[in-house]
This record gives structure tokens, C-alpha cells and sequence, in this order.
């Protein structure tokens, strides 16, 4: 990474962590708290929530037609993403430990908690599952195939490309031939420290031998 990368790097870790604050600030607006693998309101607030669930009928009833027209499709994606879950899985434990990478934690993707908020009618909750189960399977292999792709080919592309992965602003610029054969063996090498603390080391020291 050039240093005007670095900082760019260093910019988005920092609005990263001004968000996990704002998670804490909002258990804290809105009267929950975490324990033991699970959300908890307090019972005034829990049963505040309760009146304001719409019931099934007058959900279905302002539903508009096109809605209900397209439920089998949106429902029918879950068949290709259960596949791609598991092959993702089976992908994961098979090659990464042949590449020396740690293994992403499946569960660590998918927050099933939106069914445990009172004012969601069981439609609402079911469709707030699947889409939680959705959007996480989509970050689980985005991050699978981001490592993968660090250890394989980490190569920025020609031109700019919207919301890279995590992994991106670490690889080598386009066009950098010397810099790609130089430091791919660090690039590797800092997928299998990941989970020592050692990537961050790695990736500056990496950056130490760079030819200004």
C-alpha cells in the first residue's frame, strides 16, 4: 500500500470503531442489554412493544398485490443459497488449511435476534430471518472468497471498484510487477497470522521494504 492508502486504511478502522460505539449507545437508547447469547429488553419496554404489533390481518390487508406475487421468487433463492452455504463450508475447511489460512467462523455472519423484538408480527419476523440469514451467508463467503483471493491474487484492479472487502486496500497496486512478486509471500503470510495479532506487523513491515 502507498502511505495515502495506509491512511485511507486507517480512516475507515477508525469509522469502524466509532460504529461499534454507536451499537453500545443505541443498547443503551433503547433500554437492552446481551447475556448469555441473546437480547433482552426490560418488561415495560418488551410489552410497550407488544401493542405495537400490527396484527396478521391487517398486515396481509395493506400488503399490496405485487407483494404477494413475488414472494415465490424471493423465497425460492433460498434453495441456491442454502447450496452455496454449505459448499462455502466444505470450500473453507478443505483448502484453507492446505493454504496455512485460519478458518472464518461461520457463526460469527449470521445475528439471528430481529424474531425476539415484540412488535414484529410472525410474518414479519420470518421475513426478517431469511433476510438476516441472507445478508450474512453474503459476507461469510465474500470474506471466504476475499482470503482466498489475497492468497492467490492480490492485485488491485485498473479502476476503482465499490465497497471491496476487507482485504483489498492490502494488495498490490495494478501494474506493479516487481511489488506483486515481492510481496505476495507477505501477503500469505499475514492471512495466517491473522488470528496471532501479526497481520498488522506483517503489512508495515511489508510496507518498510517498499522502494519509494
Amino acid at each position: 500500500m502507498t502511505t495515502h492508502v495506509d491512511r485511507i486504511v486507517r480512516a475507515i478502522r477508525d469509522v469502524e470503531n466509532e460504529l461499534a460505539r454507536e451499537v453500545l449507545a443505541q443498547q443503551r437508547r433503547w433500554h437492552y442489554r446481551l447475556e448469555r447469547g441473546g437480547v433482552w429488553f426490560a418488561h415495560e419496554i418488551e410489552a410497550g412493544h407488544a401493542q405495537l404489533r400490527q396484527t396478521i390481518p391487517a398486515f396481509l390487508w395493506q400488503a399490496r398485490p405485487i407483494h404477494f406475487l413475488l414472494i415465490p421468487i424471493i423465497y425460492s433463492l433460498l434453495l441456491p443459497l442454502a447450496l452455496l452455504d454449505a459448499w462455502m463450508t466444505v470450500y473453507q475447511w478443505s483448502c484453507f488449511p492446505a493454504y496455512g489460512i485460519p478458518r472464518l467462523r461461520r457463526g460469527a455472519y449470521f445475528a439471528m435476534d430481529r424474531h425476539k423484538l415484540a412488535y414484529l408480527n410472525v410474518i414479519e419476523k420470518v421475513h426478517c430471518t431469511y433476510c438476516s440469514y441472507a445478508t450474512g451467508l453474503v459476507a461469510y463467503a465474500r470474506d471466504v472468497a476475499g482470503q482466498t483471493e489475497q492468497y492467490w491474487c492480490p492485485i488491485k484492479h485498473a479502476r476503482a471498484i465499490p465497497s471491496p472487502h476487507a482485504h483489498y486496500h492490502t494488495f498490490v497496486d495494478y501494474g506493479d510487477a516487481v511489488g506483486y512478486h515481492r510481496d505476495l509471500p507477505a501477503l500469505r503470510q499475514s492471512l495466517r497470522d491473522a488470528r496471532s495479532g501479526r497481520h498488522g506487523r506483517e503489512i508495515e513491515s511489508r510496507e518498510n521494504r517498499k522502494v519509494v
